[in-house]
């Protein structure tokens, strides 16, 4: 899955063949002048196997075909590593960033670390922080509109990882030393422009002062402004960038009011942001409200839709649970008497309540666990619920997916190359290889199976996803082969992975990780909850796999052996064809 970038490739360059021109030390990753803020880093690359390898005089330990994949400890800065076979020297430079703020030297903040940064509106009454870096003992304050609020040295914090550390089983918060870093709050109770903040360091007798680079602006309540969404889903977040947790999309139409900004992020009335470039402002607008009586339904040959008729469209959120699925409506008050809903192929009942001011909460519960897919969206103000029905399931012994449309999806492709295995193969190349054997052996069950991508083309993860929802199949996989992030232990790190997002994969993922790896005998990765583009897309159950690990010298042996991929492409299909035969 991890691309390694700027691949150096000394002595041959390969692409689509595992085989040496000549005989050569190769190191793939990292490439010289390397930059990572991680405490150590694996080198992957290759040579004949006969001899030995030393990584700054030390011999490295190899797999049979000469593959290696070592970590080392480094220091912060400049570390300097002498790769050596025989004859052959490379020498590789790996720059080591550090990840905390420095210090500034002197009378002066620390380089941009004066928060906030970007252009920030709140409501009347709501907290406003103040942040900066400056040297320890130094007196700190912040001056706006006309108050002063003095900025106060921190106690000492945690320090979360990243969300890759998860893939590498290092995900503990460890202390991060808070020396020089001061904040401050305060609020203010009317509505006004109140412009850059202005800091004020003092140490030593001598004083500085530093507009910041954002504008403060307290709004109105009787004057918020009114957005819509313009995008076909916009994505709605838990916080003002993209790196905080996605919320259901938002169908485009919907209206919320804007109760706050940060940069080019819009808080929504319910409490969710989005990125403005996926809205427009509607002047004049007034805060979206609606009530809501009836509610329909009307019953489609491959699934139900559940109709809401709304009079102005609102945001909404769906969550998924077992044989449940929930459709929560915000800024909606229910007049509801009357719903309609016949004996169902899908639906066994359907309970709504008013949980809260605003916010009505309709709970379908359904006859099976397994679900298939939903879409959402607006027809004009009328919201529109789409719940697929489950496929038949095929019954001949011969063709047992005769009934199944199956999206497959072979990971990256063209330019995106992915991971690389210690020769310069790509993921690329050998997730087609797989994908295309695994095509052969679904349409030979029965399977009618749509591609994203037939050759080595780039095809966007928007496109990928778009694929999904156009054909609507019974379910969706993404092959992949994996690597690691930086400070993985990738000589240690082997397996078959499964990787699930909305509850509606989550048994596909579950039972095709356990039938692989004891059909295969193959060592298990894991299962993992992961938002990515492919696992993503509610209109079918969505899985990614990822076979084996590029970055492990002994699995890329299995990874790019025809014969291995060929098992692996019938245990995947044989191990899909019992999944459909136990959610009958």
């Amino acid at each position: 899955m991890k691309k390694l970038l700027g691949l150096v490739i000394l002595g041959c360059i390969l692409t689509s063949s595992v085989t040496l021109a000549e005989p050569s030390l190769i190191v793939i990753f990292p490439q010289t002048n390397y930059q990572t803020s991680a405490q150590k880093i694996f080198f992957l690359g290759t040579a004949p196997p006969d001899g030995q390898v030393l990584i700054n005089s030390k011999p490295i330990t190899r797999s049979k075909a000469g593959h290696f994949s070592p970590s080392f400890p480094l220091q912060l800065g400049e570390n300097l590593f002498t790769v050596r076979r025989q004859n052959q020297e490379l020498k590789i430079k790996v720059i080591r960033l550090n990840a905390s703020p420095e210090l500034p030297q002197g009378v002066a903040f620390a380089k941009d670390s004066l928060t906030p940064a970007v252009d920030i509106a709140k409501l009347p009454g709501e907290v406003i922080c103040f942040g900066a870096i400056a040297p320890p003992n130094a007196n700190v304050s912040v001056t706006l509109a006309n108050q002063t609020i003095t900025l106060s040295p921190q106690p000492e914090q945690a320090q979360l990882p990243s969300n890759l550390a998860a893939l590498i089983g290092q995900n503990q918060p460890h202390a991060q030393s808070s020396v020089g870093n001061y904040q401050g709050c305060t609020t203010a109770a009317t509505a006004a422009d109140l412009g850059k903040p202005q800091f004020q360091l003092t140490l030593d007798g001598k004083t500085i002062t530093q507009p910041g680079s954002g504008k403060i602006e307290i709004l109105s309540r009787s004057q918020l402004p009114i957005s819509e969404v313009t995008v076909e889903s916009g994505v709605a977040r838990t916080g003002p960038s993209s790196d905080y947790s996605r919320l259901t999309p938002l169908p485009k139409g919907t209206r919320a009011t804007v109760t706050g900004r940060e940069g080019e992020w819009l808080r929504l009335d319910y409490g969710a942001w989005i990125n403005s470039k996926e809205t427009r402002i509607l002047p004049g607008a007034v805060p979206p409200q609606t009530i809501i009586r009836s509610v329909g339904y009307r019953q489609l040959p491959s699934a139900t839709e559940i109709v809401f008729p709304l009079q102005v469209p609102v945001p909404v959120s769906v969550q998924q649970t077992e044989q449940v699925i929930a459709l929560t409506l915000y800024n909606t008050t229910a007049q509801t008497d009357i719903i309609r809903l016949d004996d169902n192929p899908l639906i066994y009942r359907l309970d709504w309540q008013q949980e809260a001011p605003g916010q009505v909460k309709y709970t379908f519960n359904l006859k099976k666990a397994q679900q298939w897919g939903y879409k959402l969206r607006y027809d004009g103000t009328t919201l529109v619920l789409a719940l697929r029905h489950p496929p038949k399931i095929g019954n001949t012994r011969r063709k047992p997916l005769a009934n199944f449309k199956i999206v497959l999806d072979p990971g990256h492709g063209g330019k995106e190359t992915g991971a690389s295995g210690p020769t310069g193969y790509l993921e690329k190349d050998v997730n087609l290889v797989v994908s295309r054997l695994l095509r052969d052996d679904l349409v030979k069950r029965g399977a009618t199976v749509v591609m994203t991508r037939e050759d080595d083309r780039e095809v966007s993860l928007v496109e990928r996803q778009a694929i999904i929802s156009r054909e609507e199949p019974a379910i969706a996989i993404s092959i992949h082969h994996n690597s690691l992030p930086d400070d993985g232990d990738a000589e240690k790190t082997k397996g078959f992975g499964a990787f699930w997002y909305q509850p509606q994969a989550h048994n596909l993922a579950i039972f095709l990780q356990k039938y692989v790896v004891k059909k295969l005998g193959r060592p298990s990765y894991g299962v993992f909850w992961d938002n990515l583009a492919l696992t993503r897309p509610t209109a079918a159950p969505s899985v990614l796999l990822e076979l084996g690990f590029m970055s492990n010298p002994d699995e890329f042996e299995q990874v790019v052996n025809p014969e291995i991929q060929k098992k692996t492409a019938d245990a995947i299909a044989q191990g899909i064809t019992e999944w459909f035969r136990s959610v009958k």
